[in-house]
């Protein structure tokens, strides 16, 4: 495997990663991956009665969220501890963690402290429910918060019963959040030459990305119904079953239904007047979907999709998760990325999907070990060998 060489986009920064499980690591990743000097900062073994949150360090979830950083024992509950991180605050341009709200006024690491000591840092704080309010002190968990946050009840069958997304979409989505409130503020700091408090949680950006659903309660008073594969309001859209699998469908104006019907051999179903406009269409559905599911299953899903395709239709397979990555499509967009790790070999990962054309994102590591690079970051710090002996002999790294 030839050597990747770093990304230069964010080469300037240094953040400090005090996150686990999946927000804040969904975070500080991009970061990572745009060449920010990153210190994922842990607990010494032992230390921390929650150690290994997250799964397998050597394992896919961990590989994938954790490239690209230096990995720094540190006990924060030591006053030495502290004050090493303290240190390295001063030398930072963020830090990034996703304790409970009231954790960070207990280990003394909250804005006003970090503020203090570099007035130029930035604090991204990724809580469950918010660092103030009824809730606050909740833990959050992506399960919930799509619960909470009205997901589950927009997701599955209509009638059965509420269903979480396969994927853990408040998580990701807050940490992609909090990663655009850092870069408003790097941005406005270029200005002011002062950073500021980033904050989100995993409710506010679970209603954040019901988007279209939530306003729809908001501007019209309506709740949205569970609506399955179909699109809450346009039809013909969906899943349908083909000879040999599924196929996406998703039509948009009237020349696309009229085009659709004949390339499906039903040019009768375009003049019928159950389904002459799109409001009619939606009226009935359920008749229109039946007469669709029998015309599809006369043919395979590529041979619909290549049809469809030429025609202008928006149509696409439906894949499992190997089918994904063996698309040429996919595999053109360099969505696997490769890197080499000493124990599992040449892996790959899931890449960025951001672009830039003069400094792109790049895995260039896999996950460090635990306090790999300790050694290294304190004599940055300007710590001598025989005081890192003494700070590893008392547990403080």
């Amino acid at each position: 495997m030839p050597p990747q060489s770093p990304s230069k986009a964010l080469s300037n920064l240094r953040v400090l990663d005090l996150t686990r499980v999946r927000a804040g690591p969904t975070c500080v990743r991009i970061f990572a991956d745009f060449g920010a000097d990153v210190l994922k900062i842990e607990a010494p073994p032992g230390v921390d009665p929650n150690e290994g949150m997250g799964g397998d360090r050597h394992g896919f979830d961990m590989q994938n969220l954790h490239r690209n950083k230096r990995s720094l024992s540190l006990n924060l509950k030591a006053p030495e501890g502290l004050a090493i991180f303290k240190r390295l605050v001063a030398t930072a341009d963020i830090v990034v963690e996703n304790y409970r709200p009231d954790v960070k006024a207990r280990l003394g690491i909250g804005y006003e402290d970090l503020r203090a000591i570099n007035k130029r840092i930035i604090l991204a704080s990724i809580s469950g429910f918010g660092e103030t309010g009824p809730y606050r002190t909740r833990a959050g968990f992506d399960q919930i918060a799509q619960g909470m946050g009205g997901l589950m009840w927009v997701t599955g069958q209509p009638g059965g019963g509420p269903v979480r997304a396969g994927v853990a979409i408040a998580d990701s989505s807050a940490g992609l959040y909090a990663a655009i409130g850092i870069l408003v503020a790097l941005a406005e700091r270029e200005r002011s030459g002062e950073g500021q408090w980033v904050t989100t949680s995993l409710l506010a950006a679970q209603i954040a990305m019901l988007d279209f659903q939530a306003a729809r309660y908001l501007v019209d008073g309506e709740v949205p119904p569970q609506a399955g594969n179909d699109h809450p309001y346009v039809t013909p859209t969906g899943a349908f079953e083909t000879a040999d699998g599924y196929i996406n469908i998703g039509l948009g104006g009237p020349k696309q239904w009229k085009v659709f019907c004949e390339t499906l051999g039903r040019p009768d179903l375009a003049e019928h007047p159950d389904y002459a406009t799109q409001n009619l269409r939606f009226k009935h559905r359920p008749a229109l979907n039946a007469e669709l599911a029998k015309a599809f299953k006369t043919k395979s899903a590529k041979e619909w999709s290549q049809e469809l395709e030429a025609v202008g239709v928006p149509a696409g397979p439906i894949y499992h998760m190997d089918e994904v990555f063996a698309d040429p499509q996919v595999q053109h967009l360099g969505m696997a990325a490769p890197v080499h790790h000493h124990a599992r070999g040449d892996i790959r990962i899931v890449a960025q999907p951001v672009g830039l054309s003069r400094t792109p994102a790049n895995i260039e590591t896999p996950i460090a070990e635990l306090g790999e690079h300790t050694d290294a970051v304190l004599a940055e710090l300007g710590y001598g060998a025989e005081e890192i002996k003494k700070l590893r002999a008392q547990r403080v790294i």
